[in-house]
């Protein structure tokens, strides 16, 4: 161990993969990527894509549509510098972990950091995901079959489907070797999700504007007002505003802010890409960045116009208040679902990496290990997802600490130290920017905990009202 140890104290000058203390680094290196750079879009853009989407259309009903685009529009330029900071400093010392990053840059507290943190953060991800299987599946299996009022079916049971589903979909996936073979799911996956955009523009203009609610579902009053005022002018409800400032308003910044998470899964896949280099990953980054972008805005946009002020949390439940059996809007949950899905190995990869560097640091690829650590992980979150709901509270305050920590902080803080003095000193241009970077994180991060905790103490708890 000492060799590391004096290794991780010295000047980082060296390629670091001839270095006899870190055998992990030379795995890497003579891992050749055969990932293309359109599946490597794809996984990354499928990492990036999670159920947020659904949320976004309500974020812009309390933004208003031009702040809600300046605030997407600075998430997705903070994101891609944030992957170029991170691709920086693997570039110098030549390692393609994120654990291993934070460990030339503190030894192994930073090593334990990332990989807590990439795990945290995952392992919430996950049990949201399945929690929306475990949720969203029964009642759109129930809208298909028009079983009104279920006698406890089997098939209606959510916790039996989440199961069905993990093993029989997520679990193959999640055994495979590399990330890349997983790059045609992502892209079926995406497709799920270009479907939602599509229908979520062609019921914009199909759908009437203050709309009625469904004829039997008469807890929501109030809506079936007239479109037209006796002046004959449109409704003020259906008029889209630019700008909105309301109590609201300050819980979409923390939903916009983790709109483009995928940093755990960059270096993996940079790990893969096909003759990889820095400019080659930063372009795969940018494209998943950009084409998320369109995707968001476009989806939140014609969501929000489609409700006003009336939009829910989440977009689809809104659409049901209409017509609980619209067949359009049934197989766009399905997408969804399928999507959702599809994304969760994708997710669990990284924390099955961070569970190999943080446990077995020196070992060789081993199957047995590599399915028993999936196997293991899943198991897990079925049973949190199953038993313990109410934990997705708990996730909410770690995904508001774990998120800018590897979205701002670690980046910039290892890029920090991690780049040499001699090559960039600690007054240069670069470093200060990555220095603000991550003040810009910890603001976040206080943000987020301090809504969420003004939120449990109010009582009125707007994290918990989707679930």
């Amino acid at each position: 161990t000492s060799v590391i140890v004096t290794h991780s104290l010295c000047p980082l000058f060296e390629q670091g993969n001839h270095h006899p203390g870190l055998a992990l680094s030379q795995t890497y290196f003579f891992f050749e990527g055969k990932t293309s750079f359109g599946m490597s879009v794809f996984n990354l853009g499928n990492a990036i894509m999670g159920s947020g989407i659904l949320g976004l259309a309500y974020a812009m009903a309390n933004t208003g549509v031009v702040l809600f685009l300046v605030l997407l529009t600075v998430v997705a330029v903070l994101s891609s510098y944030s992957i170029h900071l991170l691709l920086k400093s693997s570039g110098i010392v030549g390692i393609r972990a994120y654990e291993q990053l934070g460990y030339r840059a503190f030894g192994t507290p930073g090593k334990m950091a990332a990989g807590i943190a990439i795990t945290l953060q995952n392992i919430g991800a996950m049990s949201s995901y399945l929690y929306i299987v475990k949720y969203e599946f029964p009642l759109v299996i129930q809208a298909f079959l028009r079983v009104d009022n279920p006698a406890g079916e089997w098939y209606l049971n959510g916790n039996y489907l989440v199961i069905i589903v993990s093993i029989s979909v997520i679990l193959p996936l999640a055994l495979m070797k590399q990330l890349g073979y997983l790059g045609y799911t992502s892209g079926f996956s995406l497709s799920c999700m270009v479907f939602f955009l599509i229908s979520v523009i062609y019921k914009k203009f199909n759908t009437p504007c203050p709309f009625t609610d469904f004829a039997f579902n008469s807890t929501t009053i109030g809506l079936n007002v007239s479109a037209m005022d006796p002046g004959g002018e449109p409704d003020p409800a259906c008029i889209p505003k630019m700008a909105n400032l309301n109590s609201q308003t300050a819980y979409t910044i923390p939903i916009l802010a983790f709109a483009f998470v995928c940093h755990p899964e960059v270096l993996p896949i940079y790990t893969e890409l096909r003759n990889p280099n820095k400019k080659k990953m930063q372009h795969v980054a940018n494209i998943s960045i950009a084409v998320m972008y369109g995707m968001y805005f476009l989806a939140a946009l014609f969501g929000y116009l489609t409700f006003y002020g009336e939009v829910e949390a989440e977009l689809l439940h809104t659409y049901s208040r209409i017509d609980p059996y619209d067949t359009l809007i049934l197989c766009v949950r399905v997408a969804v679902l399928t999507a959702v899905t599809l994304t969760v190995p994708i997710v669990l990869f990284p924390v099955r990496r961070a569970i190999q560097q943080m446990m077995f640091p020196n070992k060789t690829f081993n199957w047995p290990r590599h399915i028993a650590i999936a196997a293991v992980l899943l198991t897990f979150i079925n049973l949190l997802v199953i038993f313990a709901p109410n934990i997705l509270g708990i996730f909410g305050i770690i995904g508001a600490t774990s998120a800018p920590c590897l979205i701002f902080i670690f980046p910039a803080v290892f890029y920090i130290r991690i780049v040499p003095k001699e090559e960039e000193p600690m007054r240069s241009f670069p470093k200060i920017l990555a220095a603000c970077f991550a003040g810009i994180g910890f603001l976040f991060m206080i943000m987020s905990l301090s809504f969420i905790i003004i939120d449990w103490t109010s009582g009125n708890s707007k994290a918990s009202s989707g679930h």
